[in-house]
This record gives structure tokens, sequence and C-alpha cells, in this order.
């Protein structure tokens, strides 16, 4: 994509409602712009990033035996009923009514819809057990809504939910999303901490949060040190096999958010001890037959009699994951994506865009990065070079390939790595070799 034709509507200032570093680098960077409190809508730059992290989401959740389908944003109140928690679940649920004065709601989350779904399809525990998931827009009226999309009332989420006959099976499809999960968080440069959680108005008796470390986090977090050095993305996973010892090899291990510290357990480990910032990017439930009782979702069990189903539902907040990944990698200049969720690999500057011989290089290297299938936003605007170093530090590509006719003379061209700032200067064929590599 040539940058003077891309839609990307920069900011030099830095908007005044915009209170922590991600909402203040995405609407600098041109991301998204806000349509009201809590909404907002996703430029070219911010959808190619939300995705990207969607690919990597639905590649693991399909990778683990998950079936993807798409449940509606509005949702009938009777639903909500049947389960009890229309009335519970407070201000936070958007109401509305249609036109025939039916009761509706835009969904929070999905628990209800997919039970129904469920309960009218499936009648043997032969057809058990299932992993369905979909990614879809969520609605939850926030009283005040802030932080950019880390706390938006309108987000994208993954959520999937889990039915089994019985709980060690149902407890088999909780380790399958617990491993799912962490794989996911790591393909995309995250580092996340499982740790042990309220469920919430979800309901059950078994949680996780997954939170991952940043300077920025919205809560104080403690873990071994382990955690961080750990790599499942490395391994072959076998979700068919009994995942039970992979799970219990992070949860045996100290993580505590701030309210669940253990002062005691926290002096044993010493050295071991990592005290950061943690942000919440996912969670995960076990509710065993909480939707299922009270909505009439049985099936026929091996001696004919009809069991409730055990159920769990996991969720991943993806569109906050944009923001999230911006809390945990930036600098002062801007954003720094890790590569597999960047809108772009490689930004290509061209420094002289009045000089013939720097332009018939830069679209020949367009050209050819393209063609190795490569995605490149070429800066063919005939501005400043500043105006282009600071553009592309702020919108934060893995590369940065630079082209000015001094290097040319000589057969070079710089290349910056944005994470690291080392910008050496060599061979054209070099650097092609090395960003097509």
């Amino acid at each position: 994509m040539r940058l003077s034709a891309y839609f990307l509507p920069t900011l030099k200032e830095t908007p005044a409602e915009a209170q922590i570093v991600s909402h203040r680098l995405m609407l600098r960077a041109g991301m998204v712009r806000q349509s009201s409190a809590g909404i907002y809508s996703w430029l070219p730059l911010g959808f190619r990033v939300l995705k990207n992290i969607e690919r990597i989401v639905r590649e693991e959740q399909d990778a683990a035996g998950c079936q993807e389908i798409l449940m509606p944003t509005i949702q009938p109140a009777d639903l909500w009923r049947e389960s009890g928690r229309y009335d519970d679940y407070g201000p936070e649920m958007l109401r509305i009514t249609d036109r025939h004065e039916r009761d509706m709601l835009y969904g929070p989350t999905n628990e209800e819809q997919i039970t129904d779904i469920f309960r009218h399809s499936v009648r043997s525990y032969r057809e058990l057990p299932k992993l369905l998931y979909h990614i879809q827009w969520k609605f939850r009226d926030e009283v005040r809504p802030r932080f950019g999309v880390m706390r938006g009332r309108e987000f994208l989420m993954k959520d999937s939910y889990s039915f089994d006959v019985d709980k060690p099976g149902a407890m088999r499809a909780y380790n399958k999303m617990f491993i799912a999960y962490l794989r996911t968080f790591e393909r995309m440069g995250l580092k996340a901490i499982p740790m042990r959680a309220e469920s919430g108005p979800i309901g059950g008796d078994t949680s996780h949060e997954f939170l991952i470390l940043a300077d920025t986090g919205e809560s104080e977090v403690a873990c071994h040190r382990d955690f961080i050095d750990a790599d499942l993305v490395a391994s072959d996973i076998d979700y068919e096999g009994d995942l039970q010892h992979l799970v219990d090899g992070f949860t045996d291990k100290y993580a505590a958010t701030d309210d669940e510290r253990d002062p005691a357990k926290e002096k044993e480990l010493g050295d071991a001890l990592v005290i950061a910032r943690g942000i919440e990017v996912g969670h995960i439930f076990y509710f065993g037959t909480k939707y299922s009782k009270s909505m009439g979702a049985v099936v026929a069990g091996p001696d004919g009699e009809e069991t409730a189903l055990e159920m769990g539902s996991y969720g991943i907040g993806v569109s906050r994951l944009v923001g999230a990944i911006i809390e945990a990698s930036h600098d002062d200049a801007g954003i720094i994506w890790p590569e597999s969720v960047a809108p772009f690999k490689v930004g290509l500057l061209n420094l002289k865009t009045d000089d013939d011989g720097c332009v018939a290089a830069c679209d020949d290297i367009y050209a050819k990065l393209r063609g190795a299938g490569v995605e490149v936003l070429y800066d063919d605007r005939p501005e400043r070079a500043g105006v282009k170093f600071a553009d592309m530090d702020l919108i934060g590509l893995p590369w940065q390939l630079v082209v000015g006719p001094r290097g040319l003379k000589s057969g070079t061209v710089e290349v910056k790595e944005r994470k690291t700032g080392e910008r050496p200067e060599m061979p054209l064929e070099t650097a092609l070799a090395q960003l097509t590599a």
C-alpha cells in the first residue's frame, strides 16, 4: 500500500481525553476514532491489527478442536429470564424493545444463546463432547467508559463454549482452553500469566484470568519467574491427550493478583519472585450445570436417563488485546508491534521523492517485497525525512527500509528494526533477503 493513497489520519498532538498510553497512541496513529462514549470506529491501520489478532485467536481455537459459528448480537430477553440472569445482570445490559413490544437485549455474553441452540440440537451423550466458538461484537453499558478500547462499551470478543456429559469431560475441555490461551497470547508476543479468579456474573466454581505484564497495567500482580521463561509455542500439543500435567505445571506455581497475594509464599520465592503490573486479556470458566439445568439442556446418558449438560465458557477480548499489546510494547516515539500482529511488516521510506533514481529504486523494491508476500507500507509522500521517520516510529511497523540518493550511489540501504532501534546499512539484495526470509 502506498501511503500517499492510504487513509491514515495521524495526529501530532495527544487528544485531551486520552488517559493511558494505548488510547493516546491509537488515536495519534490513526487507528481508531471515537463515535460516542466507549464506542469506536476502526480505521484501516487499526482494523488490520484487529484482523491479525482475530486470525491468531481463530487458528488456535481451531487447533484445539473448536468449531466456529456466529451468533447474533441481539438476543431475546426470555432466554435470560430462563437462566435467571435478566434481572440480576444489572444496568450494564442494554435492554431494548422491538416494534412488536418484545423485550430484547444487546448481548454482553452468549451463555444463554448457545445453551438454547444446543438444547434443541443435541439429544444423546453419543454426540458429545463439543466445543463451539464465535468472534462477535458485544456491548456492556459501562457507567464511565474510559481508556479507549481497553474499557469500551462495544468490544469484539471471542467466546467459546464446551458441552460434556460429566465433570471429568468438562475439565478436559477446560484444560484444552487453558493451554490454547497460553499459546494464543504467546504468538502475539505476550507472556500471559494464568491466575485463579472469581467467576462473577458468569457463575461457576472454577475460573482463571490470563494477565499480561505491562508497566502501565491496571493492577499489581506477583508470580514465579518461571512464567516469564515458559514457551508453549515451540511445543507440540496433543489436544486429544491428557493435558493435566501441562496445566498443573502452570497452576502449581505461585501467581496472584493484588488482593490474593501471600507475603509468606513470596518471601520463600526470594529471587524467583516477579512483581509487576498486569492487564487481563482472557478469562475461562467451568460452571457445570448452571445454565443447562435452568434451561433444560439435557441429553440421554449411557443408562438412558436424562442428564444435564456440563458446560464451560472461555473468553478473549480481541479488541482489548490491541490496546493491551500497545501497553506492553511501546516507547516514547510510538508503538512497537510484534511482527505477528503488525498491520504491515515493512515500512519503505523514499527520502527523496523528486529524485528519479530514488523513485525507480523504491518502486522496484516495493514490487519485489509484495511479490514475495511481504506486506509493505510505502511512504511515497513528498514530505521531509524527519516527518517520515516520526510517522513510521509512531505506527510501529517492525522494520523500516530507508532509501536515499546517497546510499543508492554506494549500493546500500538502511534497515531499521523498530524494536531495538538498530539501523545498519547494507547492500539492497542483503536487505531484501533479510526482509523476505
